[in-house]
């Protein structure tokens, strides 16, 4: 006779009391399990783990893992507990071990979505610029779907005291809805691989989709949704799926080659385009960047030009500079001068396709850094210089007028009365004349 035979055995006479005492000796049980799993066996691995050099099987003593794990358990003592109560009607019993069971796969369900964040967060850690670049908190999301799926039919499957297998055979049947209720799950799923297999996308990419209004950062990807920072400090999510239906801009190109594009034109007004004379060709050598070029164009000019009229060919065919020539050359070597543009990338100045607004002459180059601030910087430092000294190659921007150039136009005496808001002694009525 063993020791629960001994204690129950005076109250066999009495079924109540020998149930009740049972179902107390059951607890007791239950309780104490409990007690020498959180404070012996958890406190024992939780050692073994430390002694470990190993980061990853820290992940077992994130929160809700080891734990959470000591809760099954009480769970197990319950479900096999209950037969050795007696006078318990069966159908109470089945009910008991069917709750037992669903806890227990619950809790472990519960446990694994946890060691799978622990995990993710480790993964993170250990080596930021490869999660940056091969984030897997997608595949950690799908895999804790499926840990879910498994356990909602392995719970309904406890509760109701039916084979698994079952369950997932009238699944089968439902394959069509499933497929419906999960179209983003699948269809971010294979966007997810894509993005990755590709590197298409990371996590600290700057890029641009105006369809959703989304100009910033990446802060998260995950299997549904990417999380972009606006600049205005807005977050903006997008369905994932939508990244390879969709086309998006990608700036990491432009920070890892090291150079940020200046393309940016400066409109000549048209009408100040001319040949320079020689006095004005001259003046300008004082410019050291174009002075090689001047006296290269001198020589070439003068040799064209006595050939010309060698052949006795009227002097209006011979070759002059142009101030927009001699303007387009100094651009030219100020940006190939300049400190901040980078010298391995295109260094262009070319004209465009002249229109109302005048010639536009842009300027196309890199800087040699990436950084908002210091290219701001950089691009205004130079327009403000070119600006500048446009009008000693005797050249004007173009502007539409303004109210002040429409003042000029009509001379001062004219125009002062009307930006006071005066009214001129033409505009006063006259009193009529009168006879004396």
């Amino acid at each position: 006779m063993n020791l629960i035979d001994t204690i129950t055995s005076p109250f066999e006479q009495f079924p109540l009391a020998l149930t009740a005492l049972q179902i107390t000796l059951l607890l007791l049980v239950v309780w104490l399990s409990d007690l020498v799993t959180k404070s012996i066996l958890v406190r024992a691995i939780t050692r073994a783990v430390h002694a470990t050099p190993s980061k990853w099987d820290d992940a077992l003593l994130g929160p809700g893992v080891i734990r959470r794990l000591a809760h099954v358990v009480p769970a197990l003592v319950v479900h096999y507990g209950i037969a050795f109560v007696s006078h318990i009607p069966a159908n109470v019993a089945t009910v008991v071990r069917g709750v037992a069971s669903a806890y227990v796969v619950l809790t472990i369900a519960l446990a694994l979505g946890n060691l799978l964040n622990a995990i993710g967060r480790i993964y993170e850690q250990s080596d930021p610029e490869r999660a940056r670049a091969r984030p897997i908190k997608g595949y950690l999301q799908l895999a804790k779907i499926v840990i879910f799926l498994v356990t909602t039919i392995l719970v309904l499957a406890a509760l109701f005291n039916r084979d698994p297998l079952l369950l997932l055979s009238g699944l089968g049947a439902m394959t069509a809805v499933l497929m419906l209720v999960f179209k983003d799950t699948l269809l971010s799923l294979v966007a997810s691989v894509q993005l990755s297999s590709h590197d298409m996308l990371r996590v600290g990419d700057w890029i641009e989709m105006p369809q959703f209004n989304a100009d910033g950062f990446v802060i998260d990807i995950s299997l549904h949704t990417v999380k972009v920072q606006n600049w205005d400090a807005t977050v903006t999510t997008i369905p994932t799926w939508r990244l390879i239906d969709s086309s998006f801009k990608n700036w990491r190109g432009m920070f890892e080659s090291g150079g940020r594009r200046i393309k940016r034109a400066i409109y000549i007004d048209q009408t100040s385009i001319r040949f320079l004379t020689d006095e004005e060709r001259d003046s300008l050598r004082r410019f050291a960047l174009i002075d090689e070029y001047l006296e290269r164009k001198r020589k070439e000019i003068a040799a064209y030009n006595e050939k010309l009229i060698a052949q006795g060919r009227d002097p209006i065919n011979t070759r002059r500079v142009t101030n927009i020539g001699t303007f387009r050359a100094y651009v030219q070597a100020y940006i190939d001068a300049h400190p901040s543009i980078h010298k391995g990338k295109l260094r262009l100045v070319r004209q465009l396709q002249p229109g109302p607004t005048g010639l536009p002459l842009e300027i196309y180059c890199f800087t040699s850094t990436t950084a908002w601030v210091e290219y701001e910087a950089i691009q205004a430092d130079i327009f403000d210089h070119l600006y500048a000294i446009l009008p000693a190659f005797h050249l004007r921007v173009f502007q539409e007028p303004s109210g002040a150039d429409i003042a000029r136009a009509f001379g001062p005496d004219q125009a002062r009365p009307a930006l006071r808001g005066d009214r001129t002694p033409a505009a006063l009525p006259r009193e009529p004349a009168t006879s004396e």
